[in-house]
């Protein structure tokens, strides 16, 4: 291939040390990222000869148009950057796992004197224990609710004291163990916690011992209560324990099983969780940007990029096939263990073979299940997208709808909101939020919404005046037309977008209707009937679905604008609302927050009913 001037002289002053490399394509943007032991010799391999490059490595080069680096000390600083700068910029041509969104982790308050337990995205160094990741925060829940049943945690937000007189009703239906009454102390409460952190590390067999025990001293002791409700803790892990499939004997290492199926450029891994001989769990991850790369280099990946986010690393990794970073691999996975040994390695024979075959053989299931349901959705969103096109009568099938929709209280704080759907699909990368400015005081969604497309629609005459330009970057979000754009409103809304479109010619370029909330009625521009489209169909469910998409994004963009404005700077924006009101307000409630509470009725006691119910509007 032909490498330009300004690659050359990149290519020529790279270091023959270890770091990483980024590649970037003419917009700036990171395309690729790689670690080697020597930088120069790996990143000129690439400009060589393409002739020996796999395709889509041929496509990433053609596409390279600047490059950087970054030198470390050693091959593993070099494989902890490289995870850590992937995991930031989420490069296209990187293998990676494909929800972008933190993976959800069980926490354990250990810090607190009374520890709690809840969900969370983010491990931090707080002194709390977790456990995680795992695929999906609906496979938390359901965790935590088999859980609570064993181990009665608390979920209140009271303040332990073990005086209080009455405990909530989960105390009465035996889902909390009521520390707040004392009916255990902090001692009993914390080994409550401990038993089920144990629990979900498979420790089982010493808790069932020593409840065993307690159930006897409490029978004996005559305290029939104690040991009945010791009884049902018994029940409820052995029930959960016969479901728990033991492939070990005990004394055997804690390990996880990897293994994986692949097609059409995504894989589906399947990690199986042993600890103390028993299968405990199980999740499954899909990685994207897998095709034309081997099974070990997918496996490598998928390594690092699980065990960067997991709170816990065993004392071995079974994996379906030899990788060539198995050493240094090893060598990071230890460190993250506090200095212990981790050992990666393919089973020859024996159970942990037929562990690996059978973690297969869930992978392989769980990605044909997986397309099934993608193929469903795919047809139901180009059975909608056809039918929109059909009702509409549109050209063609409208691929790139956006939607506009405007949120205020009483004409302060006011937003508008653009959502943008891709093939059917949201695509929020593109969503973007704007803080009206010509619209203060008096609410006036069709000035708004005027100003919200006119914005949109002179970034996007900006980009066609500016995109010849050198180093021009453009914003996806404003440089595209839409297929369609929808107004979440009636006549009054789509006459201003109409509008808006004229002022930029683009009235028969960009087809426009308002979508009525009441009978989801479709308007068009100049007819005064508007349509329906059949209750049932996926023409409508689409619709439905954008329409309140970019209502619930103006609504949080709203509700964040008005958490900044304070609750002082409220009253200031209240109609009606001026220094001698706000003073008299002030100093007959005491503070903004007493006026808040306060209702209507005690409002007019100091204003005008019509002031009152503003007040009201603005600071609920």
């Amino acid at each position: 291939m032909e490498v330009s001037d300004h690659l050359k002289g990149i290519l020529d002053t790279i270091p023959k040390k270890p770091g990483c490399y980024l590649l970037k394509n003419a917009n700036g943007e990171i395309i690729y990222i790689g670690k080697a032991v020597n930088l120069r010799s790996r990143v000129r391999s690439y400009f060589h000869n393409d002739s020996n490059l796999g395709n889509k490595t041929q496509r990433l080069v053609h596409e390279v148009s600047d490059i950087e680096w970054i030198v470390v000390g050693s091959e593993l600083e070099a494989l902890i950057l490289e995870m850590n700068l992937i995991k930031r910029h989420r490069p296209r041509f990187n293998i990676r796992l494909k929800d972008d969104k933190r993976y959800p982790y069980i926490k354990i308050h250990w810090q607190d004197a009374f520890p709690k337990i809840t969900v969370t995205r983010q491990m931090k160094e707080d002194g709390a224990r977790y456990f995680g990741p795992y695929a999906s925060v609906w496979a938390v829940h359901q965790t935590l609710d088999v859980l609570r049943r064993i181990f009665p945690y608390l979920t209140c937000d009271r303040t332990i004291t073990g005086e209080d007189t009455r405990a909530c009703l989960y105390y009465d239906i035996k889902l909390c163990t009521a520390p707040c009454i004392g009916a255990v102390n902090q001692t009993e409460y914390r080994q409550m916690i401990t038993d089920l952190q144990d629990f979900l590390n498979g420790k089982s067999k010493p808790i069932v011992k020593r409840l065993e025990k307690a159930m006897q001293k409490a029978s004996d002791e005559l305290r029939y209560e104690k040991a009945a409700a010791v009884r049902d803790q018994l029940k409820a892990i052995g029930a959960v324990l016969e479901r728990q499939k033991i492939v070990f004997n005990t004394d055997y290492l804690d390990s996880d099983v990897i293994a994986m199926a692949r097609e059409e450029g995504e894989a589906c891994v399947q990690i199986f969780f042993i600890r103390n001989g028993k299968l405990i769990g199980r999740e499954y991850f899909i990685l994207e940007g897998t095709e034309e790369s081997s099974d070990p280099e997918v496996i490598e990946q998928f390594i690092k990029q699980f065990y960067t986010e997991a709170a816990n690393v065993p004392d071995q990794v079974m994996l379906p096939n030899e990788i060539e970073e198995a050493k240094i691999i090893g060598q990071w996975l230890r460190s993250r263990r506090g200095g212990e040994k981790v050992e990666l390695f393919v089973p020859k024979g024996g159970q942990p073979k037929e562990l690996v075959q059978m973690a297969a053989e869930n992978a392989t299931d769980t990605l044909a299940a997986l397309r099934a349901q993608w193929q469903v959705d795919t047809h139901k969103q180009e059975q909608a997208l056809a039918e929109l096109q059909q009702a509409l009568k549109l050209s063609e099938p409208p691929n790139r709808i956006e939607c506009y929709d405007i949120s205020n209280t009483q004409g302060t704080a006011t937003v508008g909101s653009m959502v943008v759907f891709e093939q059917g699909v949201p695509s929020k990368k593109l969503y973007r939020r704007f803080n009206v400015k010509s619209v203060l005081g008096v609410p006036d969604d069709f000035a708004s919404m005027e100003e919200v497309l006119t914005r949109r629609f002179r970034r996007w005459h900006l980009a066609q005046e500016t995109e010849a330009k050198p180093g021009f970057k453009p914003d996806a979000s404003f440089s595209f037309l839409p297929d369609l754009v929808i107004i979440d409103g009636g006549k009054g809304q789509l006459s201003r977008a109409v509008k808006v479109l004229e002022q930029f010619a683009l009235a028969d370029k960009v087809p426009v209707v308002g979508l009525a909330k009441q009978e989801e009625e479709i308007f068009f521009p100049n007819k005064s009937k508007p349509t329906t489209l059949p209750r049932h169909s996926q023409g409508l469910y689409l619709l439905q679905r954008i329409r309140d998409e970019a209502h619930r994004f103006a609504i949080t963009a709203h509700r964040k604008k008005r958490s900044k404005l304070g609750l002082a700077s409220q009253l200031d924006t209240i109609p009606g609302i001026g220094p001698t009101r706000r003073k008299a307000l002030l100093k007959h409630f005491g503070s903004v927050d007493k006026i808040r509470a306060a209702s209507v009725d005690d409002l007019t006691n100091v204003v005008p009913k019509r002031n009152a119910e503003s007040i009201k509007a603005h600071l609920e």
